[in-house]
């Protein structure tokens, strides 16, 4: 019987400012691993996202939080690319350097709905679904609300999740997300704060311990 040549699972992106990097990312990533087939997924802080204003911290801080979070996850890895880069970022300028690296590794981005509702405002959003495959995190009964160009691009592109490793890009899947209530942006505001019991109970509650010890001890976030 002839062997046939298995495929190499695909590598996942997730990449953000993680400014800071909290629960909610994790969780992201680890559902993408298991509804989605990956062989591991890579975290890919920006250098200055080009939507965003000025980072509150430097990009080696938020690297280095990065890594905390995931040291205890073996299929985690740190990757620098848009931080060595260094400028405004664009996501295509990273796809483009891995695709260089990795001409036939299935590559997948990960982005939450939010983030795909807005694709369309992504620098060459077009060549990007070329390049890479796009995997949306959908919460358990949201709905898209995409404008007509991506709703065109979702018609034609979505596959099953099964796809994926069949080819470098390409394809769009959905895959689901448990729901977890933090964001950098309560993380910031709460550090801000005067320390109380429910603060803390919070914070604990958003940011892995590690990372949260090292936000404290080099005074991160503060005014």
């Amino acid at each position: 019987m002839d062997l046939k040549e298995v495929a190499e699972p695909a590598l996942g992106l997730l990449g953000g400012s993680f400014d800071p990097i909290h629960n909610g990312h994790l969780q992201l990533a680890r559902d993408a691993l298991t509804e989605l087939p990956l062989g591991e997924v890579h975290f890919v802080p920006a250098a200055q996202p080009w939507q965003k204003n000025q980072m509150e911290v430097t990009a080696e801080h938020r690297a280095r939080m990065v890594q905390l979070a995931i040291d205890s996850e073996p299929r985690f890895t740190l990757d620098m690319h848009e931080i060595e880069r260094g400028g405004a970022t664009y996501t295509i300028d990273t796809l483009r350097e891995l695709r260089t690296l990795l001409p036939d590794r299935a590559l997948v981005l990960i982005m939450g709905s939010d983030q795909f509702a807005r694709f369309d405002t992504w620098r060459d959003w077009m060549e990007i679904a070329d390049t890479a495959h796009i995997a949306v995190a959908q919460r358990f009964g949201a709905k898209l609300n995409l404008s007509p160009a991506l709703q065109t691009l979702l018609d034609a592109r979505q596959r099953k999740t099964a796809r994926l490793a069949a080819q470098p890009g390409g394809c769009i899947v959905e895959f689901r997300m448990t729901p977890v209530d933090a964001s950098a942006t309560e993380v910031r505001r709460l550090l801000r704060e005067p320390q109380s019991a429910q603060s803390e109970r919070r914070l604990t509650a958003m940011v892995p311990a590690a990372v949260l010890d090292y936000i404290r001890r080099h005074s991160l976030y503060r005014d």
